[in-house]
């Protein structure tokens, strides 16, 4: 059996070069070795203060404390992190690192336990599907140059999730609450490790489940007696199963399935300015069709081997298949005695509807008091991903300098299938439906669009991080080859392939001047891909940067403290033009962009400065992005957010502030915590225009800016006994009343006041 402790060291010093956090050390002779059963890209905070770059570790209890699963609301404690919010509820999150297109997090690389988990991240990055947050036993955020090992969207950072891991010792856990909006949400796992002849054998059994009603209401007409139920529900169940035979040579094999399911009945249809103001949880009688359903498989086989003390190696397959419907309102049609003016496939609502143009006519049919036809598109698409990735670490000393140098290699295939149709119903005056085209071409699945588009990649990496004394040093190279392929099934001269070849790079110097103070600093070159449609019918090069970072961290006692500047020089920035059926549907390399900024991080535990006996800890995340245009913008599609844009103005959608602050008291058998978020305003087109009017200066609810707010979140829990405690808080205890975001399509609230309560077991078995 394997006992060496000198291994277990060495198997340590691997998982943190690695990306595999160690888990319990200090063992005696006769026990098993354990490695976390997760792979890990940072591993904890204790080792997110070691690294020579802008790394964080948002924990267990960072995402627990405030009952948190909206991603938006967990992430807000890293600086660096710029979010554009838009459901409420954390659903379909938009987020950009250091000033990249926030747009469906499409321009950062999504992963969980280390595996690509964006449906397409290469054919369509833009992530429709996003786990739940509440199920999450951490969230690990790097950016700059530590960024090498990884891709494809590497101008930004990087975003891994982590789930539950296998307990080495039996655990029970059940977390429920109930809140505002009947939302009812569910957490629970049991699981265990087991000792065997065979080996050491774990497993583990979880559940995720959500749902609410919804903070919105939907208007009444003619036949329709408006609604309440504007809310989801979401499932997430998980299996999770690990060995590791009884031989000499360590050795791990991890096997994972997950399942998602979730039904919203959400739309992207926004409000008129003056209806916003007047009432933000309103929607519109047009949008009492929209729904979207999504269904998620995924999976990985993870075998770990360690052949000699100073050599591991970390092979994955995985796979996954992602299927969603969107139906939504996509435009509104004139019918005669109607809508004055021409009315086009999308303007009429984006441009012209909400935004109070088309001499009002268009709002007037959203809010059912005009004839007219409503065009609901169902955005049916499926997605796939699948591939294998190996990763080796091979450690050693060479005269004064000691080695860990990782080297790996992925190949990687994705796509993404559209067999949409869309139907138009026509209302009266009154807002009663009357009928619809039903039978017409473009009503039959598939007569809207029919199409794919493919991805083949490899990709490989090399990286050694080199420490002489005080001294660190981390250069590394990556490269990826991708082989794309378009099919359009009802515009043959869209087929076509094209090949791509992208490099990255960058080093990273560091110095401890002792225990306490850290400062390093990075260049970096990073890429990310147009997908096939953009290369082979729109002929688009990949996004490229040049990122700069300086930074320093001190840690002393209770406090810790992380200050970095950052450069970033975007060349041909990718952006998407087509939102929600505006625009052209082409994207565009939008040309050069500088993003420069400052990131801080402090933390005080004032408990235990002074000694006081319990907990009192302080906290401030504190962000300043400057994103400046370096050049006039190229499109002149009126319906592009990215249009009409000049040299100088700012990027939109990126905050110059964001600051996340907060503080806690906890005794033996209760506490509470405080945390409040301030996010400034922003522009929402490249454009920089206050008014709600696009390039050409018609009407046009999408432009203009968003609000700064203020969101306070209050959490209290009493521990009952040791396994079981009560809980309670509310969100956005201040009740603010804020628009965060215009698109799809016109302005949108956050969530209002949300109080809950609930309780929380967790049981050894």
């Amino acid at each position: 059996m394997f006992h060496s402790k000198r291994v277990i060291g060495s198997l340590s010093l691997a998982c943190l070069s690695f990306g595999i956090a160690p888990q319990a050390q200090g063992v005696d002779k006769d026990a098993p070795p354990t490695v976390l059963d997760t792979v890990k890209i940072i591993g904890d905070p204790d080792k997110a203060r070691d690294m020579p770059a802008s790394a964080h570790y948002i924990d267990t209890s960072d995402i627990r404390d405030q009952t948190y699963s909206d991603i938006n609301r967990i992430l807000r404690k890293a600086p660096g992190v710029n979010i554009r919010e838009e459901d409420g509820f954390g659903l379909f999150p938009n987020i950009s690192f250091r000033g990249v297109d926030t747009t469906r997090s499409a321009k950062i690389t999504v992963m969980e336990d280390g595996v690509l988990t964006a449906p397409a991240p290469y054919s369509a990055p833009a992530a429709y599907f996003n786990p739940a947050g509440g199920r999450m036993s951490g969230i690990e955020v790097m950016k700059g140059g530590s960024q090498v090992k990884y891709g494809p969207h590497i101008t930004g950072g990087v975003l891994n999730y982590l789930s539950t891991p296998i307990p080495e010792d039996g655990k029970a856990y059940l977390k429920t609450i109930y809140g505002s909006y009947d939302e009812v949400r569910s957490h629970g796992y049991v699981g265990n490790t087991h000792d065997t002849e065979f080996g050491r054998f774990g497993y583990l059994v979880e559940g995720f489940y959500r749902r609410s009603d919804g903070f919105k209401t939907i208007d009444s007409t003619a036949g329709f007696e408006g609604s309440d139920d504007t809310g989801f529900s979401q499932v997430e169940p998980m299996v999770r199963l690990m060995w590791e035979p009884n031989t000499e040579m360590y050795q791990r094999l991890e096997v994972k399935f997950g399942y998602s399911n979730m039904d919203a009945d959400e739309t992207y249809l926004g409000l008129s300015e003056t209806d916003f103001r007047n009432d933000p949880y309103r929607r519109y009688a047009a949008s009492r069709f929209d729904n979207i359903t999504t269904e998620h498989f995924r999976g990985f086989a993870r075998y770990f081997i360690s052949p000699t003390d100073d050599l591991d190696i970390v092979t994955t397959a995985y796979y996954s298949e992602f299927a969603r419907n969107w139906s939504k309102l996509n435009d509104i049609r004139s019918r005669a005695g109607g809508l004055s003016g021409n009315m086009g496939l999308s303007s009429a609502l984006a441009g012209g509807a909400s935004g109070g143009g088309f001499s009002g006519d268009g709002l007037q049919c959203l809010r059912g008091n005009l004839a007219c036809g409503l065009r609901v598109r169902d955005n049916n698409r499926e997605y796939y991903l699948g591939g294998v990735e190996s990763v080796a670490n091979y450690r050693f000393d060479l005269g004064n300098t000691h080695h860990e140098m990782s080297g790996g290699f992925r190949y990687h295939e994705d796509g993404e299938k559209r067999f949409q149709h869309q139907i138009t119903h026509f209302q009266d005056a009154s807002g009663a439906i009357i009928g619809s085209n039903f039978g017409e071409p473009d009503t039959l699945p598939g007569g809207q669009a029919n199409r794919r588009q493919d991805t083949r990649a490899y990709a490989f990496f090399l990286k050694d991080r080199i420490e002489f004394g005080n001294w660190g040093f981390t250069p590394g190279v990556r490269y990826e080859h991708l082989y794309q392929e378009n099919k359009n099934f009802q515009n043959p001269t869209q087929d076509g392939s094209s090949s791509l070849d992208m490099y990255a790079g960058g080093a990273s110097l560091d110095y401890k001047f002792n225990e306490d103070l850290m400062v390093f600093g990075s260049v970096h070159r990073g890429f990310s891909p147009p997908g096939p449609q953009n290369a082979v019918v729109d002929g688009l090069t990949e996004e490229t940067s040049n990122a700069y970072e300086l930074g320093a961290r001190y840690t002393r006692g209770a406090f810790s403290a992380e200050v970095i500047g950052f450069y970033t020089q975007f060349e041909n920035l990718l952006v998407v033009d087509s939102i929600g059926g505006t625009g052209s549907g082409n994207s565009e390399n939008f040309g050069e962009v500088d993003s420069r900024g400052v990131e801080v991080a402090l933390n005080f535990d004032a408990g235990q400065a002074f000694g006081l006996g319990f907990r009192n800890p302080y906290f401030v995340s504190f962000t300043y992005t400057d994103t400046v245009q370096l050049n006039d913008a190229a499109s002149e599609d009126a319906e592009s957010i990215f249009s009409f844009g000049k040299k100088g103005n700012r990027m939109p959608y990126i905050p110059e502030y964001a600051v996340s602050f907060g503080s806690g008291i906890h005794f033996d058998k209760w506490g509470v915590d405080v945390t409040g978020n301030y996010v400034g305003e922003t522009f929402t087109s490249a454009s920089n225009t206050s008014q709600q009017l696009d390039g050409n200066g018609n009407p046009d609810s999408r432009f203009g800016k968003t609000d700064d707010y203020v969101v306070v979140d209050v959490a209290a829990y009493y521990q009952v006994t040791k396994e079981i405690k009560l809980l309670g808080g509310v969100q956005n205890a201040n009740n603010e009343e804020y628009n965060v975001s215009r698109q799809p399509h016109g302005p949108r609230p956050g969530m209002p006041i949300f109080a809950y309560g609930g309780f929380e077991l967790d049981f050894d078995i």
